[in-house]
């Protein structure tokens, strides 16, 4: 039986965008009511031979999620304000998201790192339980923040396009008819969402440091937690692709579960017009695919 491609994506302004095999598509809805969708052709970087080479694929999917998830915002953000045709520089592009690579490992690396560190007098920084309790500390700083940003208005739209988006992959992936009234009907959880990885990648990292990063030395303590995160980043997605492939079986279903329940901060269950969005979205990376309207993402994908 063929194999099928692996859609997903991601929640914009005031739309959803998916990653298609070929192409990227974003709908986004206006103010006055109108949808408009954005495709994009992939680069080769993201479509070629190292897309399907274990682990080397995982750091490549980092590296595109950034960069394609950056540029999907801003779009939406024009799209949203009225301003469709504002060209984004990529320097502004770039320079965004290194900003926010900047901010996100020095909350959710560094700053663990110092906290435990101030208590070394009460617990030796290259004890097993200190690394634990560093993990743990990252792991809650992550959920506070998802579960802060939750209360503000836009994010809630955010997060409600981003239940739908859930939604209308998972109906994909079931052979349902892509309508709003059937894609209401699933789940605002996906096995391969992001903040899926990002519960594993905190796991992988705590394991990874307890064995790696035991140095008495700050300054070599903060080399390993930045060096070791493409390899950490790349075995959680190989784990990720693995928990999708086989989540049918009752011990990964496990196993995998609280992944799936975390999910409940980062999504809100849509409206039918935000639900029409990411339909279109879907829809329209499928056709720039050539994947004929009737079927369906039900077999896994190598993709």
């Amino acid at each position: 039986m063929a194999q099928h491609f692996n859609y997903g994506g991601q929640a914009v302004m005031e739309g959803v965008m998916i990653r298609g095999k070929k192409a990227l598509a974003i709908a986004v809805r206006r103010p006055n009511g109108e949808i408009v969708t954005k495709i994009q052709p992939l680069s080769s970087l993201y479509t070629g031979v190292l897309r399907n080479i274990p682990f080397v694929r995982g750091v490549i999917v980092l590296v595109e999620t950034l960069a394609l998830g950056v540029q999907a915002l801003m779009y939406s953000a024009n799209v949203s304000l009225e301003d469709e045709d504002v060209e984004v520089p990529s320097g502004m592009m770039w320079g965004t998201m290194a900003v926010a690579l900047v901010l996100a490992v020095g909350f959710f690396f560094v700053l663990p790192l110092l906290v435990m560190r101030g208590v070394g007098g009460l617990l030796p920084p290259t004890s097993v339980l200190s690394h634990v309790l560093e993990g743990l500390l990252r792991l809650a700083l992550f959920m506070l923040y998802i579960w802060g940003v939750g209360f503000v208005p836009d994010i809630k739209r955010v997060f409600a396009y981003h239940g739908a988006e859930h939604k209308a992959v998972n109906a994909f992936e079931h052979g349902a008819e892509m309508e709003v009234s059937k894609v209401q009907q699933f789940s605002t959880a996906h096995s391969r969402c992001g903040t899926a990885f990002v519960l594993v990648f905190f796991i992988i990292a705590l394991i990874a440091f307890v064995l790696l990063g035991r140095s008495e030395l700050l300054w070599e303590r903060l080399v390993w937690r930045i060096v070791l995160l493409p390899v950490i980043a790349a075995i959680s997605y190989e784990i990720i692709r693995f928990g999708a492939r086989y989540g049918d079986n009752r011990i990964v279903s496990a196993i995998f579960s609280p992944s799936l329940a975390l999910q409940a901060l980062s999504t809100r269950q849509p409206d039918d017009s935000q639900v029409e969005v990411a339909v279109h979205a879907l829809r329209a990376a499928r056709d720039a695919d050539g994947v004929p309207p009737s079927a369906s993402a039900a077999t896994p994908s190598n993709g």
